[in-house]
Order: C-alpha cells, then structure tokens, then sequence
C-alpha cells in the first residue's frame, strides 16, 4: 500500500511536470511542504491515534484554538518565549484529558472527541469573533526567517515539519512506545495478556495528536500571521484522508508517518494541478473523495488475501 502511495506521487509530480512549464523543480516541491507544513504535523499527530484503532477528530478546532490564543496573547503584550510553550502545554492537556475519559469510562472516541472539537471552537469564538492580527515584531521575524541550502531558501517553520516527521517515524519504529501501540491497534486483548501498558498508550496518542495540532496551529499562525475562530474547518477530514492515503489502516495496527506525510503531498499536488488548470476548488474534494475510497478498498482487498494466506498454511 505504501508502494502505491507513493508510486500515486511520483506519477501525479510527472504528470504536472508534463503538462506545466517550471512544476519539475525544487521550488515547486517545497512550495508544497511549505504550504501543507501544519497539515503534515496533525496528519503525523493524528497517525499515532489511527494506528491504535481510536480517531480524533478534535484536531482542526485545536489548530484553530492555538492560532487564535497565539494571536490573542500577543496583541495582550505577553512574550514569544511564554505564548508558545503555554499553547503547546495547553494541546496537550486537552488530548490527555480526551484519552483519560475514553480509556477509563471506555467511551468511543468519536464522541469525545467531537466533544473536543466543539469546545476548542468554541473557545475561539470566546477570545474573539474577527481575526486577530499578529503583529509582534519577534514572532513576525520568527515567521519570515528563512533558511539558505545553497540557492535555495526555505521559511525556518517548514524545517518543524520535517522534524515532527523524523522524531514521530524513530518513535514508532525504534522506541518500546512505539512497539505498544503497533500491539495495542493490532490486537488489544493480546497487547494486555502480554502485559503491555494499554491504557497508558491509548492516553498518550491522543496528548501526542492534540500536541501535534496545538503545534501545527503555531506553524500556521507563522504561515498566516494571524488568528480566525473559523479558519481550517474541515482539516482533521483532511488529515485523516492523508494519513488513509498514506497507508493507514482505520482499525489500527498498520501505517506510517511517512505515507501519511506522502498522502498530504498527494493532495498538496492535486490541488495545485487544480489551481493550474483554473478549475473550481472544489475539483480537488472530488479527487481526493475517489481516491480515499480507491485506497480503503485496496486495503480491504489486501487484508482479505493476507487472511486467506495464513488460512492456508
């Protein structure tokens, strides 16, 4: 599925390539990473909760609430240095307090977490109905810094994403962390009788997802320079179709940050494709609607053979 993936990217970058004058370059490419770099941090938050079979569906409000707190706290005169490791803290406290309730009173994810959504949009309206512009100098220059690797310049916040990506694929792969919640998403019941710590794994994904969207609402207050009650809805849709995209199983146990990085690139590019063509917006919706629905059933398809592999022998 991974293969696939990221064979869909490849061929969609031709493809561009092809038909566009200047869509082969690096330009192009971290245009995309820029563009999409707090959508690529959620969709690597919200990876570790689909990975363990649960969903969050908090994350677009929680992005949403950071920006706007972000932006309210600095027209309040409070310093950088205290605004973003207050948001940060404040992500995660919300993501361990929805893990809590879903772990110890065994409520659906779902619930809580539209919970969670609610409220965290709702606690924008209450800082602020109108956008709020940042206009701190030291965040502003934090926001336009840019990086130099040769010729090429990217904005510091894109180097974030990348960072997210790295230490989230280590974690899984490398850590006994990231080995309980393989096990927890796989097969719940044998993770406990193995005597793994599940409940506290199940706590810690949601923290993980909420801190992740708490700090791509930071990227993108770097990205926008300001904060709307409104603005991403409809975003943690948009994570959640990455990370299946990207190989992602929705009942736990298989996927990875990277094809869930791959997946927002794939929806990056198809949208770029659409702005390039002058089509309505809304052409990427659809694009992206067929080929979630193509993915899921590939994973069905290959978690029937898988099964009917280990019948036979």
């Amino acid at each position: 599925s991974m293969l696939i993936t990221i064979g869909l990217f490849l061929l969609l970058f031709t493809m561009g390539s092809v038909v566009y004058d200047n869509f082969f370059s690096l330009s192009t490419f971290l245009n995309l990473v820029t563009d999409n770099a707090s959508l690529i941090i959620v969709s690597v938050g919200i990876t570790f909760v689909l990975l363990t079979g649960g969903i969050d569906i908090s994350v677009a409000s929680t992005l949403a609430f950071s920006c706007m707190f972000s932006a309210f706290l600095l027209e309040a005169g409070w310093p950088v240095l205290a605004v973003i490791p207050l948001v940060l803290l404040i992500g995660l406290a919300v993501g361990a307090l929805m893990g809590f309730l879903i772990q110890k009173f065994e409520l659906q994810p779902f619930i809580v977490t539209l919970a969670g959504q609610f409220f965290m949009r709702g606690m924008c309206a209450v800082l602020k109905i109108q956008a709020i512009p940042i206009t701190d100098p030291v965040y502003k220059a934090i926001a336009l810094h840019r990086i130099s690797f040769g010729k090429v310049k990217i904005y510091s916040y894109v180097l974030i994403a990348i960072v997210v990506v790295l230490v989230a694929f280590y974690v899984l792969r490398y850590t006994k962390f990231g080995r309980n919640v393989y096990a927890v998403g796989g097969n719940e019941q044998s993770a406990l009788l193995m005597g793994l710590p599940a409940a506290r794994t199940k706590i810690s994904v949601y923290a993980i997802s909420s801190f992740c969207a708490a700090l791509g609402g930071i990227v993108f207050s770097f990205y926008t320079l300001a904060g709307q009650p409104l603005q991403n809805m409809g975003l943690e849709l948009d994570a959640i179709s990455s990370a299946v995209i990207g190989g992602t199983l929705l009942t736990g146990g298989v996927g990875s940050v990277f094809g869930s990085m791959i997946g927002v690139l794939i929806q990056g590019i198809i949208q770029t494709i659409v702005i390039y063509q002058s089509l309505n917006t809304w052409w990427t919706k659809v694009t992206i609607a067929a080929l979630l629905c193509f993915f899921i059933v590939l994973q069905r398809i290959l978690a029937i053979r898988a099964n009917r592999k280990k019948k036979i022998s």
